[in-house]
């Protein structure tokens, strides 16, 4: 399965390049594939990939749930 992270665009770079945040953590990933993103902005990253912008509000949605899974237990897994 394959899954794509909310993240915030903090910094445009040249090249088609930014960084990006997720909870604090920076990584510099490639927006050639997304058009007119801006510092603010949050894309679905993928493999280093911004897919597409979403909306912030849709993002912290997300980005919530993904907390919540994380605390999950064992007792879950067979």
């Amino acid at each position: 399965m394959c899954l794509a992270i909310p993240a915030e665009v903090i910094k445009v770079l040249p090249g088609e390049m930014a960084i990006v945040s997720v909870d604090g953590v920076s990584m510099e990933i490639s927006i050639a594939l997304t058009e007119d993103v801006v510092v603010g902005d949050y894309v679905l990253v993928h493999v280093g990939h911004a897919l597409t912008k979403i909306d912030p509000a849709e993002a912290e949605r997300t980005l919530d749930l993904l907390r919540e899974f994380s605390g999950v237990g064992p007792e879950l897994h067979p």
